[in-house]
């Protein structure tokens, strides 16, 4: 055994284990969220059985909480609920086209917020190409921020798998940092900041590229009579499909669930009192009361939307959401097995950096998501250890938007899909890929939202 070799706590072995850690990382953001999470779990069975590390505590109340909301959101969607929602989206786009880039952005941000999911934006996004063509605008302006303020979204959800699991990591370290921010508390801050990022990136989109009638490489594909068919075609739209009352009725539970969510986590005194761990009364923690409400929702629209059972476990958010649950699960232990065993080294060597330029946190988040590919595994792997190196809470909440960090490389759906239902080619990955139509948009909304969230939670928190 190699841990024999070399102690587990020497500078070799530790650089050995970031080496692993990243290797597992990058190999399995190859393979998509499942394949991340199976190849962590050779990263850390290398480290417990390699180098001897003591096996760290995997997220079980993050991940729980996740699969409740996951739940209730795949019910939502085979319900209908979620067409619902895009259809009076679309009439609002519809209304007023000429403002397509401003309003594509906040449409699809606020249907995130709602929905707790950025998946929502693919039906969006030929509607939103159809209405930018038919004014004269480079669809790429509406398209690629469009994309970035969906995930944008998920910083500002009480319901999206980021927040909930920033919420349960601030509640299960409590007792270390002396204090934990509610939902509401960090949605307080997170809100206003993520909106105002997309409203940046908006407003710098509305004069990015040239307008197609200018643009020379696009007129010179016009002269393609197949290309010039494809681009006349009409897109689809959900404007004039008919609804069942259970399709609307699920929207309505549901945003009720959401809406109970944040009454509960900002009312602390409408939660039971239960024992807790020390034997004394105490509220029912946020944790458990999401899971509660948001099981009760699906059920609810289960019981009375007509949903079709067999299928909720086959829907694009269920799908998604669960790929989720696997990658947290192997990425957070993996990482939590590292921390823990190095904590005390850690906190006596950047303990002082990190004190001394908090902003060195959201950095390595930002990273760190990229890797991943996601929000809530990025937050559930570095959020713990930022908590134990002394970083204040309410850094953490001001450097939300940070998590994502996915924008950097055009390699996640949404922004493939987005690449894909732009028939002009206008909305694209460069010659040389980091020049794609998404990074400046989202390093837009990410900046901004940090300096925003940062200045906000030194106010309100």
């Amino acid at each position: 055994m190699l841990a024999n070799v070399i102690a587990p706590d020497s500078i070799l072995a530790i650089v050995l284990q970031v080496i692993i850690i990243l290797s597992a990382l990058l190999l399995g953001t190859r393979y998509g969220g499942i394949g991340l999470g199976l190849i962590s779990g050779i990263g850390l069975m290398l480290m417990v059985f390699v180098f001897g590390l003591a096996p760290g505590e995997p997220p079980v109340s993050v991940m729980l909480t996740i699969i409740a909301v996951i739940g209730c959101a795949a019910t939502l969607q085979q319900a209908q609920g979620l067409e619902v929602m895009m259809q009076h989206a679309e009439k609002f786009l519809r209304a007023h086209p000429e403002r397509i880039t401003i309003l594509a952005p906040l449409t699809t941000w606020f249907l995130t917020v709602l929905c707790g999911t950025g998946h929502v934006v693919y039906t969006m996004f030929p509607i939103i190409q159809d209405i930018a063509l038919k004014k004269g605008i480079r669809p790429e302006r509406p398209m690629a921020v469009a994309s970035t303020s969906a995930q944008m979204g998920i910083t500002a959800s009480p319901v999206s798998v980021a927040t909930v699991s920033l919420a349960s990591i601030l509640a299960e370290n409590a007792g270390a940092i002396d204090k934990a921010y509610s939902i509401p508390q960090i949605l307080m801050v997170a809100l206003p900041a993520s909106l105002c990022g997309v409203l940046l990136a908006a407003f710098w989109s509305l004069r990015r590229g040239k307008d197609l009638d200018k643009d020379p490489v696009f007129q010179e594909r016009m002269k393609d009579p197949e290309f010039a068919s494809s681009i006349n075609e009409s897109a689809d739209s959900l404007i004039g499909k008919e609804f069942s009352r259970e399709a609307k009725r699920s929207v309505v539970v549901f945003l009720i669930a959401i809406a109970c969510v944040v009454l509960l986590g900002a009312f602390e005194f409408l939660r039971p009192l239960v024992p807790g761990d020390d034997g004394e009364l105490s509220p029912v923690s946020m944790n458990l009361v999401i899971q509660m409400v948001m099981l009760v929702a699906g059920a609810i629209i289960l019981l009375s939307c007509k949903v079709d059972t067999k299928k909720i476990a086959s829907t694009p958010v269920f799908k998604a959401g669960m790929t989720a649950v696997f990658s947290v699960f192997g990425v957070a232990w993996m990482a939590d097995t590292f921390f823990q065993s190095h904590i005390d080294a850690l906190e006596t060597n950047l303990g002082s950096v990190v004190e001394a330029a908090p902003w060195t946190y959201a950095v390595v988040l930002v990273v760190v998501s990229k890797l991943v590919n996601s929000q809530a595994a990025a937050l559930v792997a570095i959020a713990p250890i930022g908590l134990q190196l002394g970083i204040d809470p309410a850094v953490i909440v001001g450097f939300y938007g940070a998590a994502y960090g996915y924008f950097i490389l055009p390699t996640y759906p949404s922004d493939l899909a987005c690449i894909g239902f732009d028939r002009t080619g206008t909305t694209r990955i460069g010659k040389y890929v980091i020049n794609h139509s998404f990074l400046i948009p989202g390093a837009i909304s990410v900046f901004t939202s940090c300096v925003v969230g940062s200045l906000l939670a030194q106010v309100l928190l």
